[in-house]
């Protein structure tokens, strides 16, 4: 125990950037958060931190020290709140946000499910296409398929996602088969538009991702429409393959020039903080989780 109370008290001090904060903190004496550190650094005789009248310093080894004890320590604060909520109800309203297709295809058909498990709680589902204002706009969770960049959120990866170039067995019988990258320029690209540019299509090439621009006379905002396009052998599209997986599967699809595919985007779950989340927020993080990885997900329609 005494152990642990010099590592915790280590991290605050470390964090709050005085003895006297940290102290105010616990609600002790800065001379008893002193004699905790002077006891840490003792007993693994090494100095953690330069302490002066004015401020505190942590010391390479103290830097490098205190990257471990936080991730104990939120280990620890993970481990214990797992083990309380095992007993616990989920419960409350749920408040979720997806982007429209995904929504409509892998969010919205699980929730019946999700409320089965969990019947205390009440859930809304909103789907829309922009990024939404998590806590402007009272959102709990948020489904996101994009690279993360804003480091004040908290992400959850939930699943990979694939992109891959399809065609209809028909479009390719009548257009032959790209081979190389620059074979797209004699292809019918089916394109996406959302603000009158069209977006290129990402590949891996030389190691390296390469955007490459494409055209083609069907150009639209509306992923699910370039889908219903290429299904229909009106062209390429490049797709995620939680739209298209199930027709690989059937054979209604045919993907091509995969040796070129690019790491895709991948699907997160994301929240406002991480810390003392509600077990409703949690169950239904893992409720999705657990749901994507089973075999072969994405190749049936739900």
């Amino acid at each position: 125990m005494d152990q642990f109370k010099q590592i915790s008290t280590f991290a605050e001090v470390a964090t709050r950037g005085s003895l006297s904060a940290a102290a105010r903190a616990e609600g002790v004496a800065p001379a008893m958060i002193g004699r905790r550190l002077d006891a840490l650094e003792e007993r693994l005789d090494v100095k953690l931190l330069q302490r002066t009248t004015r401020k505190i310093a942590l010391t390479i080894e103290g830097a490098a020290f205190l990257e471990d004890c936080q991730r104990i320590l939120a280990e620890l604060e993970e481990a214990e709140t797992s083990v309380s909520e095992r007993s616990a109800k989920a419960s409350g309203q749920l408040t979720i946000s997806a982007p429209a297709g995904f929504g409509r295809q892998h969010v919205a058909p699980l929730i019946p499910n999700f409320l089965a498990e969990h019947k205390e709680v009440k859930l809304t589902l909103n789907l829309n296409d922009r990024v939404v204002d998590l806590i402007g706009e009272g959102v709990d969770v948020a489904i996101r398929i994009a690279t993360l960049t804003d480091s004040n959120l908290i992400g959850v990866k939930l699943a990979d996602n694939k992109r891959v170039v399809v065609a209809s067995p028909d479009y390719i019988k009548r257009h032959g088969r790209p081979q190389t990258l620059d074979d797209l320029h004699h292809h019918n690209c089916l394109t996406f538009s959302s603000d009158g540019s069209q977006r290129g299509w990402t590949f891996k090439e030389n190691g390296k991702n390469v955007l490459r621009k494409v055209e083609g006379n069907m150009v639209c905002n509306d992923g699910a429409v370039l889908h219903d396009w290429a299904l229909s052998g009106k062209g390429l599209a490049w797709r995620s393959m939680w739209e298209v997986g199930s027709e690989i599967e059937t054979g209604k699809l045919i993907t091509v020039l995969d040796e070129y595919n690019a790491p895709g985007n991948d699907i997160y779950a994301i929240f406002a903080q991480r810390r003392h989340l509600p077990l409703r927020i949690r169950a239904f993080v893992d409720f999705l989780r657990a749901s994507y990885s089973k075999p072969n997900y994405w190749q049936h329609k739900i």
